[in-house]
C-alpha cells in the first residue's frame, strides 16, 4: 500500500502544528530570539482562542476574524494586534506549504490600518548633549556610556545589534563592523571619528578591567561590559541611556531607536541615497526607510513656517 498523504493521515492539531513551527522560524528561518517569542506568544493567545487541540484544519476566517475582534474589544494596541494577525497567517501559511491543511483560511485576513505617526528624533544640539553627558555627570561609567551613544548614532545599529557588537567584528582600524541584524542577516556598519575616538578611550579602560578579573579579549568577545565583566544586554544599555536623559541627566527621556531614527533623518538630509542608507540600517523593504524623507520634509516645512515672517 502507497503511505498515506499528509491530509489523508489523522488530523493534526494546532499546537502540534505550531510547535513545528517555531522551530521552523527559528532555525531554517533565522528569527531573532526575541522574534521567535513573539511569535509564540501571539501563537498561545490565538490557541486560547480555538483550543490548542482542535484540528487545524476545522479553524475557519470567521474564527481568526472572531479574534481579531476580542483583541480589540480588550483594548490591545493596533500594532499588537496586526503582529498577532501576522503570526497566525504566517503559522496557516506554513500549514498549508506542508500540506496538513487543505486551505488557508488566514490568507484573506488583513491588518488594520494604523496612522503613520513620524519616529523620534534628536536635533543636532540634542545629540551632542547626549554624547557629553557621560563627561558632565558623573553617573555609570563614562568612558563605556559615550562610546555607546556615539556608536548608536554613528551607525544607525539597533540597541540588540550594539549589545551583540564583538571585538573580531571590526576591522583594523575600526572604522567599520560586520554584525548581524534581523532575520540573521549580516551588513557593514560604519564608525566616524568622533566614535572610534570614544570607543578607543573605552577599550583602555575595558582592557584594565578584564585585566584586574585575569581575564582578556580573546576570552571576552562582547565590546560592551557591565562593571562585572559580563556582556552587557539591550536591555541593560536601554536602562544606561534612561540613566543619562531621566531626572539626573537631559531630562529628555529617549530610546535608543531615537538614536537610530535620528541617524536616518540626518543622513537623509546631509543627502545620502534612500537606497545606500537602506543597507546600512539593514531594512529588507525601502518603504521603511523612505519614511525618513517624509519625516525631513516635514521638519522642512515646519522650520520655514516658523522662520519665515508670514509663515503663520
Amino acid at each position: 500500500m502507497e503511505q498515506k498523504s499528509q491530509m489523508e493521515q489523522k488530523p493534526r492539531s494546532v499546537w502540534d502544528i505550531a510547535e513545528e513551527f517555531f522551530v521552523y522560524i527559528g532555525s531554517v528561518k533565522g528569527f531573532s530570539e526575541n522574534t521567535v517569542k513573539a511569535v509564540q506568544n501571539d501563537i498561545r493567545i490565538f490557541c486560547e482562542f480555538v483550543g490548542k487541540d482542535r484540528p487545524m484544519q476545522e479553524i475557519t476566517t470567521e474564527e481568526i476574524r472572531n479574534c481579531q475582534g476580542t483583541l480589540s474589544d480588550q483594548k490591545k494596541a493596533k500594532t499588537t494586534i496586526n503582529r498577532f494577525l501576522s503570526s497566525v497567517r504566517n503559522l496557516f501559511l506554513y500549514a498549508r506549504k506542508r500540506k496538513y491543511i487543505p486551505l488557508d483560511v488566514a490568507g484573506e485576513i488583513h491588518n488594520i490600518r494604523v496612522p503613520q505617526h513620524c519616529p523620534a528624533f534628536l536635533t543636532a544640539s540634542e545629540i551632542d548633549a547626549l554624547c557629553h553627558e557621560p563627561d558632565v555627570k558623573n553617573l555609570l561609567w563614562a568612558s563605556r556610556d559615550k562610546a555607546i551613544f556615539e556608536m548608536l548614532f554613528s551607525s544607525g545599529c539597533r540597541v540588540s545589534e550594539i549589545a551583540g557588537l564583538t571585538i573580531k567584528a571590526f576591522d583594523s582600524k575600526f572604522e567599520k563592523a560586520m554584525i548581524r541584524g534581523k532575520g540573521a542577516k549580516d551588513r557593514v556598519v560604519y564608525f566616524e571619528k568622533d566614535s572610534r575616538k570614544a570607543l578607543m578611550d573605552y577599550m583602555s579602560e575595558r582592557e584594565v578591567l578584564l585585566l584586574k578579573m585575569r581575564r582578556t579579549s580573546e576570552n571576552i568577545q562582547a565590546v560592551f561590559l557591565n562593571r562585572k565583566g559580563s556582556a552587557l544586554t539591550a536591555g541593560g544599555i536601554r536602562w544606561i541611556l534612561s540613566k543619562y536623559t531621566g531626572v539626573n541627566g537631559t531630562e529628555k527621556h529617549i530610546s535608543p531607536h531615537a538614536l537610530r531614527h535620528t541617524f536616518a533623518t540626518s543622513m537623509i538630509t546631509n543627502g545620502a541615497d534612500v537606497r545606500r542608507i537602506q543597507e546600512m540600517l539593514g531594512h529588507s523593504n525601502i518603504s521603511t526607510t523612505q519614511r525618513y524623507t517624509h519625516i525631513t520634509s516635514k521638519t522642512i516645512i515646519e522650520q520655514y513656517r516658523q522662520a519665515h515672517p508670514h509663515g503663520e
